[in-house]
């Protein structure tokens, strides 16, 4: 049995033939093209996803099922998507008008939320049936698999792991909350406390990298100082770590995985951020003397999400 996967972005969609372990049969991709409105984004998927279906060689008859990834969320009832800022989209019946243009059942669940599933599937977290998935980007998402099945809970935002509250009365949050983790864990948190920093302290190693121009400091340009042993960037570091650190904690304690997975820009840091969590995770676990999640890197990249939005069908089969 074979599936299509589409993970759809603000500036792209990544379509592929998926097997049934997960690896990619053939993929392809255009621009999202998101201002012409949501019908002739949902009409480019699906050309897409024939397209690459003819390439690849198959027939619509081999195909069990269409997955969707979206960077928003989704109604599981209804197969609507209630709102996807990165798409403009608002109440789009995503599902049926996918399905009448691809005569096969659509599954559709969050962009990080299929990473995770394929993490689980054909990433470091096979052979796991516990796992979480966290994508540190812009913002921070995730994908907790329990049982071997996604964990969605009734509403279908069970993993809006970026808007746990870490932080009491803290940073304001896109959400209009204060505290999320995100703004504490994120790509956007990095780039937020080195602009800070640099500002406060012209005379800093920070400062003269972007040649004063605190726009160009990107998270990249921090976690770089501090690789080179810059004492200001390893505290900055540090303290993001610290933050990170917490919420991985709390996914510990909430879900007790057998992996975590972090992936998302900031995991590019390697075995520079992942030696940092490691060390600081074991004076923070609540259960000191019992075995406890691995923190791992995720593996499968870009793929994720053409894969896990693949595997939805997977799930249901």
């Amino acid at each position: 049995m074979l599936y299509i996967g589409i993970d759809v972005g603000g500036t792209g969609i990544k379509a592929g033939v998926v097997s049934e372990n997960g690896t990619i049969l053939h993929k392809l991709s255009c621009p999202t093209l998101r201002e012409r409105g949501h019908e002739a984004v949902i009409h480019d998927m699906a050309r897409l996803s024939l397209q690459v279906l003819a390439e690849s060689g198959h027939a619509l008859e081999e195909i069990h099922s269409v997955g969707v990834g979206i960077p928003g969320m989704q109604d599981p009832r209804t197969g609507r998507i209630p709102f996807c800022t990165n798409l403009g989209w608002h109440d789009v019946p995503l599902v049926e008008l996918l399905q009448q243009e691809i005569d096969k059942p659509v599954y559709v669940n969050n962009d990080a939320t299929v990473a995770g599933l394929a993490e689980s599937i054909a990433g470091v977290s096979a052979g796991t049936k516990n796992s979480v998935f966290i994508t540190l980007g812009t913002g921070v998402g995730g994908g907790v698999v329990l049982d071997g099945k996604l964990f969605m809970g009734p509403h279908g935002i069970a993993t809006e792991v970026g808007h746990m509250i870490t932080v009491a009365g803290g940073e304001m949050c896109t959400c209009g909350n204060r505290g999320c983790w995100e703004r504490y864990a994120s790509a956007t948190a990095i780039i937020r406390e080195g602009r800070r920093f640099a500002e406060a302290h012209r005379d800093c190693a920070l400062f003269r990298a972007v040649n004063g121009n605190l726009d160009q400091i990107e998270a990249r340009t921090v976690i770089d100082l501090a690789k080179a042993g810059d004492p200001d960037c390893e505290k900055l570091f540090d303290n993001y770590v610290y933050h990170l650190t917490v919420g991985l904690i709390n996914l510990i304690n909430l879900y007790d995985p057998e992996i975590i997975a972090l992936g998302g820009g900031v995991s590019k840091a390697g075995t520079f951020l992942l030696d940092k969590v490691n060390a600081l995770l074991p004076e923070m676990i609540f259960f000191k003397t019992m075995p406890h999640a691995r923190i791992e890197l995720a593996r499968l990249g870009n793929d994720a999400g053409i894969i896990g939005a693949a595997m939805l069908g997977r799930q249901e089969a």
